[in-house]
């Protein structure tokens, strides 16, 4: 039976999409966890939202003009994050109503470029949307390859700083940290993250695999390099087995990755040894009370 199970999962590996497939889920499955255990952390949840849905424009006026779709999406993204910081700065407006403004607004947009270039060329981009991990190429494995290795040795060089920035912004600065380049330069690696994302889960689904894998993590360790760690392994775990349901069983492959993350997500909310629901939720509940 386990002979059979491995010839089942070696199989497909003879196929080069599948190969290619197998390097992005695990590229952006350590991606993911690394750069979204800042956001649920720092609560930004929404800002992940916000930046992966502010892509599509970028992308879609990229493939427009024949350029590279993950330069536009990034520059998309970055405009994005600067259209927010403007509106928060500039405005009474709170930070999470300047989120949903513009996130909505660069969607609406993205949309109606992509529909209007698909019924001109006649093509499909709604993998941009949710995700196709079995139709990677080889320039897509190299470009996220890339992206993959400039937000690690980002984060490795700058770990302390974020760290401390994550917890305490008032303390870094008043520490003489240079909190507004810490906080852009997060969202930066948070726009990489998500272009490098793109083709495995979509725009619409990447913040699930940006969230929770962290958020799984956090249920089960404490410190943040840990969080990093397991949340990594639990992101490549998932990202994998939705590759390889989705070649089995012919499903999406975006929502098959984030279907495997929640489910692991769920078996550890109810599970945690220190705050599992089945588990020691009701010492947790007295200990928030």
């Amino acid at each position: 039976m386990n002979y059979e199970l491995l010839q089942a999962l070696i199989e497909p590996l003879q196929y080069g999409f599948m190969q290619r497939s197998l390097v992005i889920a695990i590229l952006v499955g350590m991606l993911c966890a690394v750069v979204g255990s800042y956001l649920m952390v720092q609560r930004l949840a929404l800002l992940g939202d916000a930046i992966s849905h502010s892509v599509l424009p970028g992308l879609a006026i990229a493939f427009l003009l024949g350029g590279n779709i993950f330069i536009g999406a990034f520059i998309a993204g970055v405009v994005s994050t600067m259209c927010i910081a403007l509106i928060r700065t500039r405005s009474p407006i709170k930070e999470d109503a300047a989120m949903g403004i513009v996130f909505s607004a660069f969607f609406a947009l993205g949309i109606t470029l992509i529909t209007v270039i698909q019924k001109e060329n006649k093509i499909d981009l709604n993998h941009f949307l949710f995700g196709n991990i079995l139709g990677v190429t080889a320039q897509d494995v190299r470009d996220t390859a890339i992206i993959a290795a400039i937000v690690f040795i980002v984060v490795f060089l700058l770990y302390k700083e974020l760290l401390f920035y994550t917890f305490d912004p008032l303390g870094a600065q008043a520490a003489g940290l240079p909190v507004n380049r810490l906080n852009f330069g997060l969202m930066l690696l948070i726009a990489l993250t998500i272009v490098a994302s793109m083709k495995a889960v979509g725009v619409i689904l990447v913040l699930s695999l940006l969230i929770t894998p962290g958020a799984t993590a956090y249920l089960l360790v404490k410190r943040l390099h840990e969080v990093m760690i397991l949340g990594a392994v639990i992101g490549v775990i998932s990202s994998i087995s939705g590759m390889y349901l989705s070649y089995f069983y012919n499903l999406p492959s975006g929502p098959a990755i984030v279907l495997v993350v929640s489910a692991l997500f769920l078996l550890a909310l109810l599970f945690s040894p220190n705050y599992g629901i089945l588990n020691h939720g009701k010492n947790y509940s007295q200990q928030k009370q």
